[in-house]
């Protein structure tokens, strides 16, 4: 029996659904010689201080550099104190068996570094040893689910992409932490948050929020001229700005003053104007905001739910251009 694990049950869905595994289970979907499986996102992550030894914001404490991260099933917190989320554990007890009969595992997460770093803590914290194929796609239709099974990867062909989302996990840890604890231990009361992304993109937010304060808009004038010739009317704007009404005024008397006005040249050109490229995850989200006054969060949250859906492709992803098993099923219409 081979082993697939998906980012979550919709996706694990129209997988099983490919594959024939159409007999329900508690956590998984079974048959045609296969079982699926799957994660509710990050199902593991970095411990907290308090399991390396570290209790409270103590300045002798810091910096914490684990020499070794270690590895705990997502917690909710109870009181003061967190605890293993029960329908984690589940979870996780459901996959650690599926994968302990595995012949083989097939990694069906999202395609990109967080999908590989889900999986790839689950299999390092569950110990398991099962070899490992990659599925690799863009979009959830049945034409790319099955292509992308007809072209799995060996696993270790995306041990890079892994490494570079365990970086960035711990980078969060490793500044998140101490800086929060740096911050709140030199402020003397409360707890502050500080973090390796939130902390620059609220520094560029306060900036920008400054210049905006500080902004002092410069008056200036210009001339309109409304005129016609024959059947055609059109209106002509100044190139030149005035700082002061006077000097408008002047320059309007002068106008006046000619008379006529004179075409002195006209320019004909035909241009080609290529299509917009397709919305990226920043650009969908900039524009949601702009336009909605959507939150980033809640915006990849709607995208993500069209994704499992089928009704976009892959959220998650820098790239503006169709991919080409997606091309085919687009109505040229």
């Amino acid at each position: 029996m081979k082993v697939c694990i998906a980012e979550k049950p919709s996706v694990a869905k129209s997988i099983a659904a490919i594959l024939g595994a159409t007999s329900k289970k508690d956590g998984y979907m079974e048959g045609n010689g296969w079982a699926v499986t799957w994660a509710f996102g990050h199902l593991v992550g970095l411990a907290m201080p308090e399991a390396y030894g570290f209790t409270g914001f103590q300045k002798e404490n810091l910096p914490i550099l684990p020499k070794e991260f270690i590895l705990v099933p997502r917690q909710v917190k109870e009181g003061k104190e967190y605890r293993n989320d029960p329908g984690v554990m589940k979870q996780l007890g459901i996959i650690k068996e599926l994968f302990s009969k595995a012949d083989g595992i097939v990694v069906c997460t999202d395609a990109g570094r967080e999908g590989e770093l889900i999986h790839r803590y689950i299999y390092e914290y569950l110990g398991s040893n099962r070899p490992c194929q990659r599925l690799w796609i863009s979009s959830l239709t049945d034409k790319a689910i099955k292509e992308g099974f007809q072209n799995l990867r060996p696993g270790s062909d995306y041990d890079n992409l892994y490494l570079s989302a365990r970086a960035r996990s711990q980078a969060d840890w490793v500044v998140g932490l101490n800086a929060s604890q740096a911050l709140s231990i030199a402020a003397g009361r409360g707890s502050w948050s500080l973090g390796r992304v939130q902390t620059p993109t609220l520094a560029m937010i306060c900036s920008r929020y400054l210049e905006n304060k500080d902004f002092k808009p410069q008056t200036y004038f210009k001339l309109k001229l409304h005129t016609a010739k024959d059947d055609t009317a059109f209106t002509v704007l100044s190139v030149d700005k005035y700082d002061t009404r006077s000097t408008a005024d002047d320059a309007l008397q002068q106008v006046k003053a000619a008379g006529t006005v004179r075409v002195t040249g006209v320019e004909k050109k035909e241009v080609k104007q290529e299509p917009p490229l397709l919305y990226d995850l920043t650009t969908l989200q900039k524009e949601a905001n702009s336009k909605h006054g959507f939150s980033a969060d809640k915006t990849l949250n709607i995208a993500q739910a069209l994704y499992e859906s089928k009704k976009i492709s892959y959220p998650r992803t820098g790239s503006r251009y169709i991919s080409a098993d997606v091309l085919d099923d687009v109505n040229n219409n």
